[in-house]
């Protein structure tokens, strides 16, 4: 959606504000400058871009080959996902077949591998080799969310940066800017809730936004929650307490209205409780214990456990504890 087009609640949000150049990236700054640097004196380097989702690793590889290339930039920018394309025949054959192809006035072509920690070890060789091959027209810029399984010889091609999650702050300024150009309301406690449920995800943060906005014109605290299936955070400090004072009945029973009413999955009940952990009343030694019977849970859960017996034991351990 071309971002001269009058404001509407329409099409998606993510999209249709994601930053077209490096200066537009929020909670990036130090990153984005150095990007800058490269840019401007045209000298890329190949890039490896770690750190969790919705942080700005994509936004600022297609900013790079927007500010590069101009209207170009689809041209010479090829985007692929290793996490769909696993294999070595990716490497030896999209990847080569757009580094031998023509590219007019421009030096060199970018590749763009995204979720490069998903390709197998035999392909992360392949592309080594690729990346030598190529390196007189080519440059490659891998983003993944653990760096430590991108092999070192990849790793020490690159210049590595890493995204941290977004600060309070940025994720603030970016809904509040969204919710003034689509002329929504937005509350304190809208804004308050969007941050705790995004965790430093700005793509999570938006899609919130745009999400608890389809109910009305205000966007306040309860809609985002309920928008974004999450628990409010004085549900999973009450349930907490409940269990930590040894009534394990009440707690269990906050449990179900959590899971069946509100709909909030086990992973995200686990998640939200281990970070309110360090918000409790607890002993250094009564802290540890919980944290290591919320890994435990959350190990089992992802293992294919049910989710509320998981959580049930959970609080039980947490009970007998206190």
């Amino acid at each position: 959606m071309d971002d001269t087009t009058s404001p509407a609640k329409e099409g998606i949000w993510i999209e249709k504000y994601r930053p077209r150049s490096l200066s537009q990236i929020v909670g990036q700054e130090a990153i984005t400058s150095r990007l800058k640097g490269y840019v401007e004196k045209k000298d890329l380097p190949h890039l490896l871009f770690s750190g969790p989702a919705g942080v700005g690793k994509t936004t600022s590889s297609v900013a790079i080959a927007q500010e590069i290339y101009g209207e170009k930039w689809k041209e010479n920018f090829l985007e692929l996902n290793a996490s769909d394309e696993r294999g070595i025949d990716v490497v030896r054959n999209r990847i080569k077949n757009f580094a031998r192809s023509s590219f007019g006035k421009y030096d060199y072509k970018i590749i763009f591998l995204d979720e490069a920690d998903s390709l197998t070890k035999d392909a992360q060789s392949a592309l080594r080799r690729t990346m030598e091959q190529f390196s007189h027209n080519t440059r490659f810029i891998l983003s993944c969310n653990y760096s430590n399984r991108i092999i070192d010889p990849i790793q020490s091609r690159c210049a590595v940066f890493r995204f941290p999650p977004l600060s309070d702050e940025a994720i603030s300024e970016k809904v509040r800017e969204i919710a003034g150009e689509e002329g929504i309301t937005i509350t304190e406690g809208g804004v308050g809730a969007i941050i705790y449920v995004s965790q430093g995800d700005m793509r999570k943060a938006i899609n919130s936004l745009q999400a608890a906005s389809i109910t009305g014109e205000e966007v306040e605290e309860d809609g985002v929650y309920k928008t974004a299936a999450s628990a409010r955070p004085e549900d999973i400090h009450s349930m907490v307490e409940k269990a930590l004072s040894g009534d394990f009945i009440e707690a269990r029973k906050i449990l179900e209205i959590l899971l069946i009413e509100g709909g909030v999955s086990g992973g995200d009940i686990i998640d939200q409780i281990y970070r309110s952990v360090w918000e409790f009343q607890v002993n250094n030694e009564n802290a540890v214990l919980m944290i290591d019977r919320i890994g435990e849970a959350e190990y089992r859960i992802s293992e294919g456990a049910s989710e509320r017996i998981q959580l049930e034991a959970l609080l039980a351990a947490i009970s007998m504890k206190s």
